[in-house]
């Protein structure tokens, strides 16, 4: 039986459930738009950026989050963002995703000429043209290949300061009287009684909540009634959580948050990470969460790539603990974090998987799939339902043609 190989991952449909718009620019578009809108740059050719910003390793976190203070200066307005978001579908669709869940923070893009709102429409309308290209083609309508489907996610921020946008800024000033920390689930709030507005009203593809930046010292519950007023508007839910912390993050993400999708979940077997003096077994702690979330069909978006650029700890593929995950029957999909920031792609992250860790190819397939079975698929379930067997059935195909 033939080895899962690169042309194989090509060629299979794919689907990409975590990746952020502004880390997932093209350098050149980069570059355009930061001379058009006098943003600063270190370097005004790609192989410059390369060099001094998106590197292939970074020595620390905040190096490897530089790249977001030059990216997110030229992502303020709308004809910038839907570019944006036009190639990103073009790049996607280009190496067989045909499934993608588009994440941003509306609010980091507002400025006094772009609304929250218009900041999301562009996303849409980028996302779409790129959708109605790739859809229109003959081999799409003949069923030789598979249509292209995109979901927008939007994520409120865990902690954000005056200077990171115009929005914010303002923000702080009329709230003034307020925490900090009751400042930021405000802000959560009023995105998700915006982004439910949306859907109902313009029925804009926003499939689900996010919650995005550090974790140590802000805490999911700052931002409990934005995932209230999202989970009793039927919304899906997906937190960033046991990226740079321990378990009980990925627990509240889930109990306060009501979480369908984990992202990142990378400290989730960590118990010497767990801080509640509370917790007495902390090997149990684990292993009951771990348990859960894999009885319950939680999904894990696993960012390898991107993983070992910002989390020194873990040394190689073969040592991160998706492989226990996945011996532990974990909803694992695989996603790129930043395709730009993390210089990879869905074939890239699939390949890095294939190649470290010993999966039977029912097992490499059942991820491939999970990543179209745990979307936030912008229809209905008897929807969604039919495109994932769009799906089973072209993998298969492929599957009989390249690996037996």
């Amino acid at each position: 039986m033939n080895k899962i190989n690169a042309e194989f991952i090509r060629l299979i449909p794919k689907a990409d459930l975590h990746v952020h718009l502004d880390g997932s620019l093209r350098l050149g578009t980069l570059i355009e738009l930061a001379k058009k809108e006098g943003v600063e740059l270190p370097a005004y050719t790609e192989k410059g950026l390369r060099e001094k910003v998106f590197k292939k390793q970074y020595a620390s976190l905040p190096e490897y989050l530089k790249g977001f203070g030059y990216t997110t200066a030229v992502m303020r307005r709308a004809e910038n963002i839907e570019r944006i978001a036009y190639e990103l579908g073009q790049d996607a669709i280009d190496e067989g995703v045909r499934y993608m869940e588009v994440r941003f923070a509306p609010q980091l893009h507002a400025s006094d000429t772009l609304s929250v709102a218009d900041s999301i429409r562009a996303v849409v309308a980028g996302l779409n043209r790129a959708k109605e290209e790739h859809n229109a083609l003959p081999a799409v309508k003949k069923g030789e290949d598979l249509p292209f489907h995109f979901g927008v996610i939007a994520c409120a921020m865990r902690s954000f300061n005056a200077q990171m946008s115009p929005y914010y800024k303002n923000l702080f000033g009329v709230l003034s009287q307020y925490s900090k920390f009751e400042v930021f689930g405000a802000a959560s709030l009023e995105l998700a009684r915006l982004v439910v507005k949306l859907v109902k009203e313009e029925g804009l593809p926003v499939v689900g909540f996010d919650l995005a930046g550090e974790e140590a010292g802000y805490p999911a519950s700052d931002h409990v009634e934005a995932y209230k007023y999202i989970h009793k508007n039927f919304m899906r839910k997906t937190v960033h959580s046991g990226e740079a912390y321990g378990p009980e993050s990925i627990f509240q993400a889930i109990t306060d948050c009501y979480a369908n999708r984990i992202g990142h979940g990378t400290h989730l077997f960590d118990s010497e990470m767990i801080k509640d003096r509370k917790v007495k077994d902390k090997r149990a702690y684990v292993e009951a969460l771990a348990n859960y979330i894999a009885s319950q069909r939680i999904g894990v978006e696993v960012c390898l790539t991107s993983n070992l650029q910002t989390l020194p700890e873990i040394k190689s593929v073969a040592k991160h603990p998706v492989k226990e995950m996945i011996k532990r029957g974990l909803s694992v999909s695989i996603a790129t974090d930043n395709r730009l920031v993390s210089n990879t792609s869905v074939s890239k992250e699939l390949e890095l998987l294939a190649k470290n860790i010993p999966l039977t190819h029912k097992e490499f397939k059942n991820i491939v799939i999970a990543g179209f079975k745990g979307a936030f698929f912008p229809g209905t379930y008897m929807e969604r339902r039919a495109f994932v067997r769009q799906v089973i059935n072209r993998y298969d195909e492929l599957a009989k043609k390249y690996l037996n």
